[in-house]
């Protein structure tokens, strides 16, 4: 018996649910990672009572991937286990939602095992993150700007995102790339290498070929040792501060908001955003926890906290009639800005290099492609009769429906941003993807960034 292995099986005893017995479903790529993971639950499960079951999502996102699928359903088939295997429409659910690729495939992977488990009547689902992945989470997280929470990484058990009644197990998180990569060696397993990890454009692929090699050799040859214990330690500070304002907010009688610990302020308003539906960036959590006045959120949303503590949505005054007001905006030069209706709003012409389409946005940001839009931008709000064609679409619909679909506020409707470019055409449509006549290509030379601030109220 292998050293990796036995570590491997100290590792199951003490952190999964369901220890030596249970059904579990295995998260499998083709990858390096995954495919030790599965061989060692595999051969876990001769001396144990599990019940293994294979999925595999394809993400339709490269040309490889069906040759994935073939690759996963045979190794499967090998080890005598159950699979079950879903296509993901990531690019179609992006435009949909306007999330980033890697955002919106997690979420649908992660629906796509929760489903599998569910119908398996599973509770537990096995994923091959390693020591080197927390290490580069670390990394991608502090690098946007994550609090505790963030940085404490990923835990070795932990609630599925897509239904708490399942539980994720990360039975690799004790073991580098390296000691996986050893351990297949010697075992002759064969895996798929997906090219994409090897793209430097991807910031987590950057940390993981550049920043994270130079700090070893350069710096701190434990450097992924020493993330993994400050990882712990972040972590379990931020539970028990998180575990606080929980108490607090589920107390009957509370201590007033103004005299709890500023960390415990903060996790009490980053709680009540989540509920609501928003992120809890930093900016907005400071302003909720220092000020009782409304505050707008990233998405244009208007949040207030009373003396209490307490945040709630506040709607804006729903206009009695459409707003005829509009304004031209001419595009010579290479930047400038323009207040319009309460919003002030700035744009800049850049020279493009080829994209693969659009790959998501940054809160009160767009960017079109220059050359369609034309030389000239009508800002006015939404009209009786409006049609546009969002990113994905195959044809326009009507801009009421779209409002509907995307369960914009009817309250809000009114209040929103739209631009006709020099044709006419609806090009933008704030809250709403990008038009499809104007998306980002490989062939686009220039681009119109746009960018937005709505003054207080609007």
């Amino acid at each position: 018996m292998s050293v990796l292995f036995e570590h491997f099986c100290d590792s199951w005893r003490r952190h999964a649910p369901a220890r030596h017995s249970g059904r579990v479903v295995v998260g499998v790529s083709g990858g390096l990672d995954s495919v030790v993971l599965l061989q060692l639950l595999q051969r876990l499960s001769k001396t144990s009572r599990l019940e293994l079951i294979v999925a595999h999502a394809n993400h339709q996102l490269r040309a490889e991937a069906n040759a994935d699928v073939l690759f996963v359903q045979s190794l499967a088939t090998k080890f005598g286990l159950r699979h079950v295997t879903d296509c993901l429409p990531v690019c179609e659910e992006m435009a949909r939602t306007r999330e980033s690729v890697e955002m919106t495939a997690r979420r649908l992977r992660h629906g796509f095992l929760a489903r599998v488990a569910l119908e398996s009547d599973a509770r537990h689902i096995a994923l091959a993150h390693h020591a080197d992945d927390q290490a580069e989470l670390f990394f991608l997280r502090l690098l946007r700007g994550a609090g505790g929470e963030g940085l404490g990484g990923m835990k070795h058990t932990s609630p599925s995102p897509a239904d708490p009644r399942l539980t994720l197990i990360r039975p690799l998180l004790g073991f580098t790339k390296a000691e996986l990569g050893a351990y297949a060696e010697a075992e002759r397993l064969e895996f798929r290498e997906d090219a994409s990890n090897q793209d430097r454009s991807i910031l987590r692929n950057r940390i993981r070929h550049e920043l994270l090699p130079l700090l070893t050799n350069e710096y701190s040859p434990g450097i992924r040792e020493h993330l993994r214990r400050t990882g712990e330690l972040v972590a379990d500070e931020a539970d028990f501060t998180q575990m606080a304002a929980d108490r607090w907010l589920k107390a009957r009688r509370r201590a007033a908001f103004a005299r709890l610990h500023i960390a415990v302020q903060r996790a009490v308003i980053r709680r009540q955003l989540w509920e609501l539906g928003h992120a809890g960036e930093f900016e907005l959590v400071e302003r909720l926890r220092l000020e009782t006045a409304a505050v707008t959120a990233p998405s244009a949303d208007r949040i207030s906290r009373n003396e209490a503590g307490r945040l709630d949505h506040v709607p804006p005054p729903a206009p009695t009639r459409f707003s005829e007001a509009s304004q031209d905006v001419v595009l010579t030069g290479r930047q400038g800005r323009v207040d319009f209706d309460g919003v002030c709003l700035q744009w800049r012409i850049e020279s493009a290099a080829p994209r693969k389409g659009w790959a998501g946005k940054k809160p009160n940001k767009e960017t079109l492609d220059a050359i369609p839009v034309g030389r000239r931008l009508r800002l006015r709000h939404w009209q009786p009769g409006d049609r546009f064609q969002p990113l994905g679409l195959s044809q326009p619909s009507k801009l009421q429906n779209l409002f509907v679909n995307r369960k914009i506020p009817a309250a809000r409707r009114r209040w929103l941003l739209v631009a006709e470019a020099e044709n006419g055409e609806l090009c933008w449509v704030e809250g709403l993807p990008p038009g499809e006549s104007f998306k980002l290509t490989p062939a686009t030379k220039q681009t119109l960034v746009l960018s937005w601030k709505r003054a207080p109220g609007r």
